[in-house]
C-alpha cells in the first residue's frame, strides 16, 4: 500500500494529532524525524501539533497528554531491512522489531504508555536510513526522500483539516 493511502487509513476519525519527531542531530540518518518535523512547519493543519522530540521524546509525554490526540505519530529512523528512504506505518507491537536505540527510553514502550494514557491511535513512520554515524547531514539518499515523505504526509493531513 502506499504511503499517502496508509496514512489516510491510519488518520480516519482524526480530531487532533500530535507529531513526534525523533532523532539524534549528530548520527546521521538518526535525525530523519527531525527533518521531516521541519519540513512540516508551516504545511499541517491548526489541529496538528508538532514536537521536536530529539533523543528523549518521553520529556513530552505530559505535553502530548494535555493536548488531547485522537492520533500520536512518531517519525524516526528504523532498520527493517528496507531501501534508505523507505517507510513503514506501525502499530506500537510492531515499533520495538525495528526502532533504532538511540533513545534513553524504548520506544516501544513509551508508545504503548501514550496509547493507554491518551486513549489515542498510536504509530511510528518509520524511514530507513542509510547510516547513523557521526555526521550532521543526512545522507544524499534521504536527504531526497525526506522531502517527499514529508510532502505525502502534508497533503494526508491537510484532508483532514478541522
Amino acid at each position: 500500500m502506499l504511503l499517502g493511502n496508509e496514512l489516510e487509513k491510519w488518520l480516519k476519525h482524526l480530531r487532533k494529532l500530535v507529531i513526534v519527531g525523533i532523532g539524534n542531530p549528530l548520527r546521521g540518518d538518526d535525525a530523519v524525524g527531525l527533518y521531516i518535523l521541519k519540513e512540516l512547519d508551516g504545511k499541517v493543519p491548526p489541529n496538528v501539533e508538532l514536537i521536536e522530540g530529539e533523543t528523549t521524546p518521553e520529556r513530552f509525554t505530559e505535553e502530548i497528554e494535555r493536548s488531547n490526540p485522537s492520533h500520536v505519530l512518531f517519525v524516526d529512523a528504523a532498520h527493517f531491512g528496507a531501501t534508505p528512504g523507505k517507510t513503514k506505518l506501525l502499530g506500537p507491537q510492531k515499533i520495538a522489531d525495528v526502532a533504532i536505540s538511540t533513545h534513553a527510553m524504548p520506544l516501544s514502550i513509551l508508545a504503548e504508555f501514550l496509547r493507554k494514557s491518551t486513549k489515542a491511535k498510536v504509530a511510528l513512520l518509520g524511514v530507513q536510513p542509510k547510516t547513523v554515524e557521526l555526521s550532521e547531514k543526512l545522507s544524499p539518499e534521504l536527504e531526497k526522500e525526506m522531502r517527499k515523505i514529508a510532502e505525502v504526509l502534508a497533503n494526508a493531513l491537510n484532508k483532514f483539516d478541522s
